[in-house]
């Protein structure tokens, strides 16, 4: 221990950025701004940037989808979701395109670019809208980091809910793993989904050898069921 007394809560020790896409962040004073990032002059405590930034920036778009979506009408509303740490925003159909081939959809990821799950999350989201069946709302989620904007991971349904139950899978860049963003999106989600109509039950599956996301289900609170699923897999589960 060094005796140094903690910030107060009413400390300027952070600034609000922004770059050109109209992305907002949060980032500490007294360092250099990170390239292509401007200072927007807003700067206060963690928590009161924090608070401002959920203020100028609601929905987890860049400006270019932004304008996007509101020059068609037909697109669906983008489902936005929020913990302590990150932004959860579904991701249309157009931009799961994009993400399959590896782009970024306009917004930075850690690491650079998805992972190839992430890409193979954001196809079946694809061959869904194709179809015909995808359903706004149960698709694919990017996990963005509050403090820097960045994606750094994925969450999302394997579908629209059937028989009560909506299954959720999930995919965390390996920079990010082991400090818990996966288990805030899990719980988050998860209350999102019971808190639909005929939605009672939410299930995750993984390995047997997958323990870390065996233990991400458990601090979410899923359960873990006796039986397993066709495949071998656990089955954890989450109910009202």
């Amino acid at each position: 221990m060094t005796g140094r007394n903690p910030p107060q809560e009413n400390s300027v020790t952070h600034a609000v950025i922004v770059n050109d896409r109209q992305q907002y962040a949060l980032w500490p004073n007294g360092t250099g701004l990170p390239e292509g990032w401007q200072a927007t002059g807003w700067t206060g405590g963690e928590q009161a940037c924090l608070d401002r930034i959920a203020e100028l920036w609601k929905d987890g778009r860049p400006a270019p989808v932004r304008r996007a979506v509101a020059e068609d009408a037909d697109r669906p509303a983008v489902q936005l979701l929020a913990t302590p740490r990150l932004w959860m925003r579904e991701v249309l159909p157009e931009e799961a395109g994009q993400i399959t081939e590896g782009g970024t959809a306009g917004l930075e990821w850690l690491g650079g670019t998805p992972s190839a799950e992430t890409r193979i999350a954001a196809k079946m989201l694809t061959r869904a809208a194709g179809a015909g069946v995808h359903v706004p709302g149960w698709g694919m989620y990017l996990l963005l980091r509050t403090q820097d904007a960045r994606v750094v991971g994925a969450m999302g349904f394997h579908g629209p809910p059937s028989d009560g139950s909506a299954e959720i899978g999930f995919d965390l860049n390996g920079e990010a793993r082991g400090q818990g963003y996966a288990t805030e999106a899990l719980g988050e989600l998860a209350a999102w989904s019971l808190r639909q109509d005929k939605v009672d039950t939410v299930v995750a599956t993984t390995t047997e050898d997958n323990v870390a996301s065996q233990r991400v289900m458990e601090r979410a609170g899923f359960e873990l069921l006796p039986e397993r699923d066709p495949e071998g897999l656990f089955v954890y589960r989450l109910t009202r």
